[in-house]
């Protein structure tokens, strides 16, 4: 006799699974982390809404861990995906992306804002590395980030990489500079939320496993004196993403940690993030490195004289 849920579709039988196991997906996400196949929430929302399924070899080793953490039996959800979907330039803009509105929200939906953005090449542009490099004036305050990332298209067509940048703390909306061959496509700028997004269009569109080089810097135009940490978010699995620091001579901080949170979002019963105090080197910089990072944030603070 065949089961109800086999007969199911797969978004339908993993939302079951979900319900019935009385976990929230951000408990799900916390237990997938540890076992050390990151899976966005939004992404598990996703999956169950039945907006994407599970294609990539990474998403597909997760879902066999997810269906140990659901106490299923191997197979049960592995066993219902259908055929990968096509992916193409033909593929309509998706505005409600997980990665993009949700993770960057926080507080208040984005995805009506992010409308004007083409984001139909997030999820087809694997992110292979990304160096981040802060600049910190002989004021104390950070007066630019620069960032230079490897992305591999997985798809035919990939045109454009989405960017976003958020102040700490209220002010002025930084600076997009992008460097050639790239140029700079639509802006979207959130005052209310700090936040700036930008689509960076390459010089064509790429073929399936060609990588491309993004290189911008963002500027601030009203820095805020003595500044003390830089963040940055990785909210789908990255191989190598480093942080840099870099202070001004004759101004340099008297101590340095990095830090790395433990998901996008912190919960209440999360424990507090391990720093690890960092050495300036001669030129007066620090980093910090994370491999194979799941959902996070990577961060560096320093304590001023």
């Amino acid at each position: 006799m065949t089961s109800r849920s086999e007969t199911m579709p797969f978004h339908e039988a993993l939302r079951a699974a979900i319900a019935a196991s009385g976990l929230s997906l951000d408990r799900i996400q916390d237990r997938l982390l540890r076992r050390g196949t990151p899976v966005a929430s939004a992404t598990l929302s996703s999956w169950q809404s039945g907006r994407y399924q599970p294609e990539r070899q990474r998403s597909l080793a997760a879902l066999t861990v997810l269906e140990d953490v659901l106490r299923l039996p191997p197979g049960a959800l592995t066993g219902l995906l259908g055929p990968p979907r096509p992916r193409g330039r033909w593929l309509p803009p998706d505005t409600d992306r997980p990665g993009l509105a949700q993770a960057w929200s926080d507080h208040r939906d984005l995805t009506t804002a992010f409308a004007a953005l083409d984001t139909r090449w997030d999820d087809s542009l694997t992110r292979l590395s990304c160096h981040n490099r802060v600049d910190v004036d002989a004021d104390r305050s950070i007066r630019s980030m620069t960032s230079r990332r490897l992305l591999r298209a997985e798809a035919d067509g990939a045109d454009r990489w989405i960017a976003l940048y958020r102040l700490d703390t209220p002010g002025p909306l930084p600076h997009f500079r992008v460097a050639a061959p790239a140029r700079l496509g639509t802006l979207i700028e959130l005052p209310a939320e700090g936040l700036v997004a930008a689509e960076l269009l390459f010089d064509r569109r790429l073929t399936r496993g060609e990588t491309v080089i993004v290189d911008y810097t963002v500027e601030h135009r009203d820095p805020h004196p003595y500044s003390q940490r830089a963040e940055t978010t990785i909210h789908v699995p990255m191989r190598e993403h480093l942080l840099e620091v870099r202070f001004a001579k004759g101004s340099l901080p008297r101590t340095c940690y990095s830090f790395r949170t433990a998901g996008l979002t912190p919960h209440p019963n999360t424990p507090r993030p391990r720093e690890q105090r960092l050495r300036l080197d001669a030129s007066g910089t620090v980093h910090a490195v994370a491999l194979g990072a799941g959902p996070c944030r990577l961060g560096i603070r320093w304590v001023w004289g």
